[in-house]
């Protein structure tokens, strides 16, 4: 096992399936450095350099750069998925999706319901998302909840670069489409990440911290936070915390988070997306149904305000959840301080 990036980890992942089965194809804007560009070819790998040395190996029949057009190479994609190719495709911002809603929601995530199961749609895309790197409003949203709504749909947000390589193969191998979501201040996140081939299950949750105090439910680049939250808890008021990662929201692991729930009897849930009709909002819906009488206080929902993404640094700095935040709504069960939270 070898320390990687988060970024090197989906390379080496989608290299691996890549190799394993032909079918496998990546499309997507700036994948090979630019459709018709001059210069060197492979230049950008994507936006965000997860593809790059891949056109090198695999060559341009299997790696194919597209025009600025989402709507066309998401519905290229769905249309190649249902033929028997497996793609891989980058919308380079998840902020993107308002063009291609219909390609995702109304087309690939239907096709095997409306053609009663006769068909499978293996379609992956990938796309980025997340505040905190000056993009503003058009390119920082965490839009998760508006996937996860919609049935057919799979919704990936891997937390580790060791998640990320397992269920991004996982989602290669998947017979239906899956929406993998990558924040895009998580690249240079380094970790332990195996050389070979391995997949990580859709609908298990990862439990990195395990104590019998109270219950943080945190989603991508949330777990890191919540991790660092519950690290001062620990250190600062000896309050043991359990962080639980689902890392898939559709399917969610209800389990893992009830069970956790009965046993610490008081729940903050951390959320990247905005706080009406969000994954909070779901998750505490479905904690007050199927545990609320092991609640010893109420839940606590820690996310950005119900506004747009702030371009301003001072302004994008608070709007993001802080581990003091995280810390403080943890801390506000056991002594009632919930009015310091807002």
């Amino acid at each position: 096992m070898s320390r990687k990036s988060f970024r090197q980890a989906l390379n080496e992942g989608l290299r691996q399936e890549m190799r394993r089965d032909p079918r496998v194809v990546v499309i997507g804007e700036d994948v090979t450095g630019g459709a018709g560009a001059s210069g060197d070819q492979d230049a950008w790998g994507g936006a965000f350099g997860v593809t790059k040395g891949i056109l090198g190996e695999f060559g341009r029949s299997r790696i194919l750069d597209t025009p600025i057009t989402e709507s066309a190479f998401i519905g290229a994609a769905a249309g190649a998925a249902i033929t028997g190719l497996r793609p891989v495709t980058e919308l380079m911002f998840v902020d993107f999706l308002g063009v291609c809603f219909d390609q995702i929601i109304n087309q690939a995530a239907k096709f095997r319901y409306m053609f009663g199961g006769k068909t499978k749609t293996p379609l992956v895309i990938r796309a980025t998302y997340g505040a905190g790197s000056g993009s503003a409003s058009q390119h920082s949203q965490a839009l998760y909840p508006l996937f996860t709504h919609i049935p057919g749909l799979k919704v990936v947000i891997p937390s580790t670069p060791y998640d990320a390589k397992g269920l991004l193969i996982e989602a290669i191998r998947d017979d239906d489409p899956v929406i993998f979501l990558e924040n895009k201040l998580m690249y240079d996140d380094m970790g332990e990440v195996p050389d070979g081939s391995y997949t990580i299950p859709f609908g298990e949750a990862s439990v990195p911290f395990e104590g019998k105090d109270a219950t943080i439910v945190a989603f991508g680049r949330m777990v890191r936070i919540a991790k660092r939250a519950a690290e001062r808890l620990r250190l600062l008021h000896k309050i043991e915390v359990t962080v639980i990662d689902p890392r898939t929201t559709s399917p969610l692991d209800e389990d893992t988070i009830i069970e956790a729930v009965k046993r610490t009897g008081r729940v903050v849930i951390a959320d990247e997306a905005y706080p009406r009709c969000g994954m909070a909002a779901d998750i505490s819906s479905m904690i007050a149904e199927k545990a609320f009488y092991h609640l010893k206080a109420p839940i606590l929902k820690i996310t950005p305000p119900h506004s747009p993404v702030p371009f301003a640094p001072s302004l994008e700095r608070h709007y993001v959840p802080l581990p003091s935040k995280i810390e403080a709504a943890v801390k506000s069960l056991f002594d009632g301080s919930r009015e310091n939270l807002h």
